[in-house]
């Protein structure tokens, strides 16, 4: 039987941030944003109704460097990384139906870690 979630004060205002975000965020960013208007809110409920919203499909999850990183609305995370000076780029895909082809179900974003050398080591060679 599922969890039946309470609907609180919390996390109406936890919900009502995130949805002012456009950006990728963490749950160390969405805890400072809540901070300065609900001093009570710890990173422990935070992180409870991040996984609450990533259960029910209502927000994205990737890894970014090592840290979990969420989004509302990016379908994707793609990462450059270099090989020689360990930088990281993001940069966005805008098709990957040849994926899609390949999938036996609904896909509903991904993430994309691809190793090089960037231009600046290049140049250096």
């Amino acid at each position: 039987m599922p969890k039946l979630s309470r609907k609180t004060k919390q996390k109406e205002l936890l919900k009502s941030e995130i949805e002012k975000i456009d950006t990728f965020f963490t749950a160390d960013d969405l805890l400072k944003r809540i901070k300065e208007k609900d001093k009570e809110i710890g990173i422990a409920t935070i992180y409870r109704f991040l996984n609450d919203l990533k259960t029910e499909r209502k927000i994205h999850c990737y890894s970014c460097d090592g840290r979990t990183t969420y989004s509302n609305d990016k379908k994707n995370h793609c990462h450059f990384v270099c090989m020689k000076c360990n930088s990281l780029t993001h940069f966005d895909v805008d098709n990957i139906d040849f994926v899609k082809k390949k999938i036996d179900g609904e896909m509903c974003h991904f993430q994309i870690e691809v190793h090089g050398i960037c231009n600046n080591c290049l140049k250096k060679e």
